[in-house]
Order: C-alpha cells, then structure tokens, then sequence
C-alpha cells in the first residue's frame, strides 16, 4: 500500500503509529466510536494484504467496530484460510499471486462476499475486479467510514443468497437448518453433522452440480487436500439412510448434484 493510502488510514500525530483508521477530511479526523457487538452483525472479516501498518489499522478499526477481523499478507494464506470469513477485504497487489487469480480462485469454491482494494483505479481495472468476482471494488486512498458503508452495503446484498431457507423441503425430503433435522416421508432420518451439512449443501442449490473442491470447503473446511474418499464414505452413508442412491447424482468428474427418488 502506498504513503498515501497508509496516511489516509492513520491520524497525524506528531509521528506515525499504527492506530484506528481515519478518514483525512477535517470534518471526520475522529474515528467512529467503538460499536457494541450487540448493535450490529458481527462479520467475521479477513483483511488480505500487503503491508504490515495497513494491515494493522485495518485490523484495528474493524475491530474497535465490533467485528472479528484477521489479517494474512499473501494470496497463498488467502486461498487456505478465505474460508473462515463473512467478508473478505482483498489487496490486488499481493507478493506472491496476481490479486485477480487470487479472487476467481475464492469465487470458483465460495460465495463469500469479496471487496476488491488496489490503487489501480482505472475503468478496465475495476471491470477486470468486478468480472473476477468482487462484489465491490475500491481505489486507495478511501476512508474508513467510506469503508464501513461499502461492507454494510455488500452485506445487504449478500444476505438473501447465505440466509438460505432456513427449511427445505424437496418432495417427501424435508431438512430443517435451525433444529438441524431431516424427515423423509415425515420420518425422521439420522445423520451425523456431516452428512447433514452436505445434504443441505446440495438442497440449498437444487438441480445445481456441486464440485468435489466446494464440498470439500463448505464442510470440510479443507478445499485443498485430495480425501475424495471421505466425500465419497459419506455420500454414500446418505444414499443408504434416505433409502436411494437417486436422492445423490454422481456427476463425473465434477462433484454431485440432488437427485429425487
């Protein structure tokens, strides 16, 4: 990040510390004041970059709001641990991987929503965020209230595709996210939590292939190891506890699909 971008994030003193972050009009040099966790959501947010002060303020700031916020420095630690967060606050000019790769590779496996941040602030540099997959996309320097809207503006949007129907029903096939029960035919049907946690994954995104790497992030937390027995182990626990193997679709070299029987 720029001496720009790190001044705008940092309020003058007589010398530089990393301290909450500060938008650099007059009329806002005092930071927003702490929020309740009470008051809002609190966003589990993963700040991705670069340089270490600006990743503190970030981390600061975002803190002193009432969230849980983390920073790591490189597409790599993103790619691994994205997974993790509500929100993700991603620098474009990252050390080790192209910031674009590094968003489509976030998107490719999550929905989680994205707020591009570079200094490149041209037309084809914002079309080029926004079509990798960013939700938002903002140009350094910005200000931190600037920010604050910008999240609460992406979560907004966001909500109606994560706050899926808390029950699904797909014929006689019934799961309920609150209790975390499944009836079929009005019968309960036992399942581990995650035999639950894939079958509401692909009931949530009916007719919908999941991949194999999607699965393995959404419920395994892991979208990088290769345990294609362990989906496979319990894709097929489910299909004998509903009774059917035509309720899970294999799709080839993909992943799998909800079926019916």
């Amino acid at each position: 990040m720029n001496r720009q971008a790190v001044d705008l994030l940092e309020p003058r003193t007589e010398r530089y510390r990393p301290l909450i972050p500060q938008p650099q009009s007059a009329s806002l040099r005092t930071p927003p004041p702490p929020v309740p966790a009470g008051d809002r959501e609190v966003l589990r947010v993963l700040v991705v970059e670069p340089e270490p002060r600006a990743a503190e303020a970030l981390v600061q700031g975002l803190l002193r709001q009432g969230h849980l916020a983390e920073s790591v420095a490189t597409g790599g630690k993103a790619l691994q641990t994205h997974h993790q967060a509500d929100l993700i606050l991603l620098d474009l000019d990252l050390p080790d991987l192209d910031g674009l790769e590094v968003c489509r590779g976030i998107r490719a496996v999550s929905s989680t929503p994205v707020i591009a941040v570079t200094a490149r602030g041209s037309e084809l540099d914002r079309v080029l965020g926004l079509q990798a997959g960013a939700d938002d996309y903002m140009v350094k320097p910005y200000g931190f209230r600037e920010l604050l809207a910008r999240i609460e503006a992406v979560m907004r949007r966001a909500r109606p595709r994560q706050a899926a129907a808390r029950t699904i029903e797909h014929g006689p096939l019934v799961i309920d996210a609150t209790t975390r029960e499944t009836t079929l035919h009005g019968r309960p049907v036992d399942l581990t939590r995650k035999e639950f946690d894939l079958l509401h994954l692909l009931a949530s995104q009916p007719g919908a292939v999941i991949s194999r790497r999607q699965l393995m992030t959404q419920v395994w937390d892991d979208a990088w190891s290769h345990r294609g027995r362990t989906i496979d182990t319990h894709v097929s626990s489910l299909r004998g506890k509903l009774g059917s193997s035509s309720w899970i679709i294999t799709v080839r070299g993909v992943g799998f699909r909800l079926g019916h029987a």
